[in-house]
Parts: C-alpha cells; sequence; structure tokens
C-alpha cells in the first residue's frame, strides 16, 4: 500500500518558502513556452514546405517528432528531477530548449528542422515534469489546488492559443519567413526563464529516501521502446503506409507490460523509475484515466478546425487562429475558477466541464448544418466559448485532483507518467479523427461533411471520459466514509 500522503512528504517547513510563487511564474512561463509549440507550428506547415521545398514526410516529421521524443522523456526526466533536484533538470531543459529554437528558426533545409524539432521535443519533456513536481514540493496540502489550476490553465490555453500566435507571426513576418518567428520568439523567453529558473528553484530534492534511489536504466529502456512503438505508428499515419506499421502497436503494449513487470521486481530492491503503487491511489488512477481519454478528443479538434478552415474553405492562418481564440479565451476563464473551487466540488466540478465541451461540440455540428452560407468562423464562436470553457474546468481541477496525493519524492516521475498518457492520448485521438476525416473526404469530397463527423468522433472520445468521472462519481457516493482528500 502507498502509504498516506502526510507521512511521505518531505517534513513540514517552519515558514514556507517566499521565493515559491516566483518560481512557480517561471515554470509556468517554460511550461506554456514548450506546449506552445506542439500546436503553433500546424498553421506554419505550408509557409515551410514553400520556403524549404519539403516533402510531405519532412512535414510530417516536422509536427510529430516534437510530440514524439516529448513523450518519450517525460517520466525519465522527472525521475531525474526527484533524485537530483529539479532546478538541474529545469534549467538544463529550458537552455537545450531555447538553442535548439533558434536552430529550428535558422534551418536551410528540412533535415536540418526536422533534427531541431526532435532534439527540441526532447527538452520540453525534460522541462514539464519539473514543473508539477515543483508544486508538490513548495506547496503543501489543499494549497496546491490554486497552482494546479494555474498549471492546467497553462496547459489548456497554450493548446488552444497556439495557432492564433502562429497565424499572427506568420502575417507579421510574411509567408516566406514569418514561420521562422514560431521558433525565435521562444527565445528571449528562454533566455530570461533559464536566468530566473537558476536564481529561485530550490536546489536539491527535498527527501531521505537517497539510499534507495536510482535512475533504472533497465525501466527508462523498456519504457522508452514501449512509448515509441506505441507513438511511432499513430504521428507517421499519412506517410508510412504500410499495414505492418501496426504490428508495432502490440509490441508497445507487450513492452509496457514488460516495463510494469520489471518495475515491480526492481522496486523490491530500489525505488524504481515509476513506482506502480501510485496506481493504486483512486484518485491518480481515474485522474490518468480522464487525462488520456480527454486529450484524445481535445487536441484533436485543434487540428481538423484549422485543417477545414485552411484547406477546406481557404481561409488564412490567422482566420483560423481568431477562429480558436474564444476556445482559448473560455478555457482560460474557467481554468482559474476551477483551479479555486475544485477542493469544494472535486470530480462533479471536472464530469460539468467534460459536459459542457461535449454539449459544445455537438453544437458545432448544429450551426453548421443550420447556418449553411453564413461565414463558418462566426458560426463557430458561441460553441468554441461553450467547449472552452468546459475545458477550463476539466484539465485544471482534474490535474489537481490527480496529483493531490502523490508522494513528493515521487512528484516528477508520476507527473511525467500523467503527461505521458495526455501524449499518447493526444496521438491517438488525432489519428482516429484525421483518419475518419480523410476517408470521409476522399468517399463524399465534402470538406464540411467530414469535418463534422470528425468533431462528432471527438465529442464520442470526450464523453467517454465523461462516463469513467460519473462511474467514479457514484461509486463515491455509494461509499461515502471514503471521501476525497
Amino acid at each position: 500500500m502507498v502509504c498516506p500522503p502526510d507521512g511521505v512528504t518531505a517534513p513540514a517547513r517552519d515558514t514556507a518558502d517566499p521565493r515559491r510563487w516566483p518560481a512557480l511564474g517561471v515554470g509556468l512561463v517554460a511550461a506554456f513556452m514548450t506546449l506552445l509549440d506542439i500546436s503553433i507550428v500546424n498553421v506554419a506547415i505550408p509557409s515551410i514546405d514553400r520556403a524549404l521545398r519539403a516533402t510531405p514526410s519532412d512535414l510530417q516529421w516536422v509536427l510529430s517528432g516534437y510530440a514524439l521524443t516529448f513523450g518519450l522523456v517525460l517520466v525519465p526526466a522527472g525521475r531525474f528531477g526527484d533524485l537530483r533536484g529539479r532546478r538541474t533538470a529545469f534549467v538544463v531543459g529550458v537552455a537545450l530548449f531555447t538553442l535548439t529554437s533558434a536552430l529550428a528558426g535558422l534551418a536551410r533545409s528540412p533535415e536540418w528542422l526536422v533534427l531541431a524539432r526532435l532534439v527540441q521535443g526532447a527538452a520540453a519533456g525534460v522541462v514539464n515534469p519539473q514543473v508539477a513536481g515543483l508544486i508538490q514540493e513548495l506547496f503543501r496540502g489543499p494549497e496546491r489546488a490554486r497552482p494546479f489550476g494555474l498549471l492546467g490553465a497553462t496547459i489548456g490555453i497554450s493548446t488552444a492559443v497556439g495557432p492564433l500566435l502562429g497565424g499572427l507571426l506568420i502575417h507579421l513576418g510574411g509567408t516566406e519567413h514569418g514561420w521562422r518567428w514560431v521558433f525565435f520568439v521562444n527565445v528571449p523567453v528562454g533566455i530570461v526563464a533559464v536566468l530566473l529558473g537558476w536564481r529561485l528553484l530550490p536546489a536539491r530534492p527535498s527527501t531521505a529516501h537517497a539510499d534507495r534511489r536510482g535512475l533504472d536504466p533497465v525501466g527508462v529502456a523498456l519504457l522508452g521502446v514501449g512509448v515509441v512503438a506505441l507513438l511511432l505508428p499513430l504521428v507517421q499515419r499519412e506517410q508510412w503506409h504500410s499495414p505492418w506499421r501496426w504490428l508495432l502497436l502490440p509490441f508497445g503494449l507487450a513492452t509496457l507490460v514488460a516495463f510494469g513487470i520489471w518495475e515491480r521486481r526492481y522496486g523490491r530492491r530500489r525505488e524504481p523509475l515509476f513506482d506502480l503503487r501510485l496506481f493504486q491511489i483512486r484518485s491518480y488512477l481515474l485522474g490518468a484515466v480522464i487525462a488520456l481519454v480527454y486529450f484524445g478528443g481535445f487536441t484533436a479538434i485543434f487540428f481538423i478546425v484549422t485543417l477545414y478552415l485552411q484547406d477546406g474553405l481557404g481561409y488564412s492562418a490567422l482566420v483560423a487562429g481568431v477562429t480558436i481564440t474564444p476556445f482559448a479565451l473560455g478555457s482560460a476563464a474557467t481554468s482559474a475558477l476551477g483551479g479555486r473551487i475544485v477542493n469544494r466540488y472535486g470530480r462533479p466540478l471536472v464530469a460539468l466541464g467534460l459536459g459542457a465541451v461535449v454539449v459544445g461540440l455537438v453544437a458545432v455540428v448544429l450551426v453548421l448544418r443550420v447556418g449553411a452560407g453564413a461565414p463558418v468562423p462566426l458560426l463557430l464562436a458561441a460553441p468554441l466559448l461553450l467547449a472552452g470553457l468546459g475545458s477550463g474546468l476539466v484539465i485544471a481541477p482534474n490535474q489537481t485532483l490527480t496529483l493531490a496525493e502523490v508522494p513528493v519524492p515521487l512528484a516528477g516521475s508520476g507527473a511525467g507518467m500523467l503527461q505521458t498518457g495526455q501524449r499518447i492520448g493526444s496521438a491517438t485521438g488525432i489519428a482516429a479523427v484525421g483518419t475518419l476525416f480523410f476517408a470521409t473526404l476522399g468517399t463524399r469530397g465534402d470538406w464540411s461533411l467530414a469535418f463534422r463527423h470528425s468533431v462528432l468522433l471527438a465529442a464520442g472520445i470526450i464523453a467517454v471520459a465523461l462516463v469513467a468521472a460519473l462511474v467514479d462519481i457514484g461509486r463515491g457516493r455509494a461509499r461515502p466514509g471514503r471521501r476525497h482528500r
């Protein structure tokens, strides 16, 4: 059994660290910057294609390579932060991310850009688990709700605002070189984050169990192979057409099972890369499942909206970004609120948010059918605003509930595994929704129909997460003596 949180965290400080809020601010800025690069590059692809004369395979690797290496290093990087201190991992990760952003902006060939994106994604994977681990380390008990709410808002807003910011930068920089500013914009922010991170973040981990803690290289290798085997056929779905690629999925699942067996055996002697006993914490297990499924539908929305508006209807990158802005604004508004009230309402708040997202996406389909002939960006504004309001009540509160009972010495690896699930969910969702989109388009040749069918599939995926939340609420009411802390 996992010890109760109060029994495993570091000794309480007599006074709160006065630098904890500035340190959190630096961490959130870095997280925003790295997560933004997941979606901001989507609108730059046509410009990159023209400037570098890239092949479709090159362009796919520019997009998917980042996500692949990002998900690959999350858990090992979180573990390294638990062991060696979050400041070192954070500063090295941000410095590498800043350098590779500059190299990506200076790219003179598709191969150069792809390599820069691969390393940039790995650097982003080093940074992100440190932020969640930092919250666990510097904040205690119910006071974690607010910083976790801010982190959830950062995750949701960065994903939603990426197309808008990318479209604006391309508009200002011009179609030939504007795409370079999508990468250059990270450089000044990254330099400031490195300097402030080194000054403000705690240098060493606060734990008394260092004698049993190691990096677990076998666990790192098994987890890495399993994650790559799962993600590779999904992120390369448009360019890798061989049916043999799907054999990687069962191989990846088998490797992850082997990872679990190894971690259980390794944990008898030393602390493993990821402590599987975290899944015995109901809040962590359910929250991880909800995050996995929700990101499968959530991330796919922006993919198909930008694809439909730019390639299907001929709108500019800037208009496509502006169209998604209501979602970002709604998510920003409710994320801050959700972080403050999640301790009062718990999982029902997440269920309310999931329901609002589903209703908003169904409304997207209805307004497109009813309002045929009207400008599509205007038709989508209100439904996307409703979906954004719901999303803010999902990501931030679910992040808080999921990590609330994770012991501080396991905070980095626990957050890394949670974000790994989000990356796998995103890749799976985009693959499924994208496949339906292109299959419908190829059969019917109707962009609007393909878009509507894809939105309904995304709504159905999110509805699965809603069912999981409702089941948990029902079980909690059936056993009122076991309330979430």
